[in-house]
């Protein structure tokens, strides 16, 4: 058995697909096959089963994932261990975003780190929140911008801070003179209002979802979309209005601009954190990004 094939698996664990598998790991698709029965015929046991439209793990392939993932992370440990230990301030630091919420939050970051650790690659990896969580868990990251609660229990957090969420809708809308005199809107007074959301999938449209119903009515969408800046756009061409989180509604934006208002107290929000697999060892070079993206939201935040 070698370290290699345990990656196979995990590979096609993950993916459930040969093909797809292969082209992660850069690998021929046969070589794979090939690999994968070598290993099958050692253990004497089948680890897939395989059929024309989909690979699913057997018995046996389950018990065999839990283990490989120990192993895995026991190998990483010790390579992780022994750089530290050689005092090296290089290294590379796989991290996964949020593509709104990073955008936002990165440039702030990025360049922080860069500075203080200029021999440190860092990869970015941006996907949905709820995907996210899945890469994490299974190692694929090192360290995640996510925001809480999260719905995978493997996976540990450290907070980054608390972000409020503001209220978006179009400068003709009755509510944007607020803007002017200070007035907060609470979210019951929104219970009549279209809104523009993001698509299912991202954290903060369940988010959205969840504060409506709490404030005792199921938000009316017309709209939905991937992106938060064509939700936002749509709100200040008069299609509806939305909840936003306040990194985003203080980036400055050229055109399409809704008014941005403060909601009553007590104010809703979400917590930002940096999420990684449980147990998993975090390197001097992860250790010193989290640190630095903890600095730079509290800088933002106090502003």
């Amino acid at each position: 058995m070698e370290l290699r094939q345990l990656q196979y698996v995990l590979q096609i664990a993950a993916e459930k697909n040969f093909s797809r598998a292969a082209d992660k790991l850069h690998i021929a698709q046969p070589s794979l096959s090939q690999q994968l029965s070598k290993l099958e015929k050692e253990l004497g046991v089948m680890l897939f089963q395989r059929n024309t439209s989909s690979v699913e793990l057997t018995y046996a392939g389950s018990k065999f994932v839990e283990q490989a993932q120990i192993i895995i992370d026991g190998v990483e440990l010790l390579r992780q261990e022994m750089s530290d230990i050689s005092e090296l301030r290089t290294g590379r630091v796989v991290v996964g975003s949020m593509p709104i919420t990073g955008a936002h939050l990165l440039p702030h970051v990025l360049p922080v780190f860069k500075q203080n650790y200029p021999e440190v690659e860092i990869t970015l990896l941006e996907d949905s929140s709820m995907n996210l969580e899945k890469l994490t868990a299974s190692g694929q990251t090192d360290l995640s911008l996510l925001s809480l609660p999260l719905e995978i229990p493997a996976l540990a957090y450290e907070e980054l801070g608390e972000e409020r969420i503001d209220l978006a809708v179009p400068p003709e809308h009755p509510l944007a003179k607020r803007s002017l005199d200070g007035t907060k809107t609470s979210l019951e007074e929104l219970k009549d209002e279209l809104f523009i959301v993001l698509k299912e999938g991202q954290g903060f449209r369940k988010m959205t979802m969840d504060l409506c119903r709490n404030a005792g009515f199921e938000p009316k969408i017309v709209f939905e979309s991937n992106n938060m800046e064509t939700v936002q756009s749509l709100v200040a061409t008069g299609m509806g209005v939305t909840l936003v989180p306040h990194f985003i509604a203080r980036a400055p934006r050229s055109e399409f601009v809704p008014v941005y208002l403060p909601l009553a107290d007590p104010a809703p929000s979400r917590t930002l954190v940096v999420a990684y697999r449980r147990g998993r060892y975090l390197s001097k070079a992860a250790k010193a990004f989290v640190e630095t993206f903890k600095s730079t939201v509290a800088e933002l935040t106090e502003e």
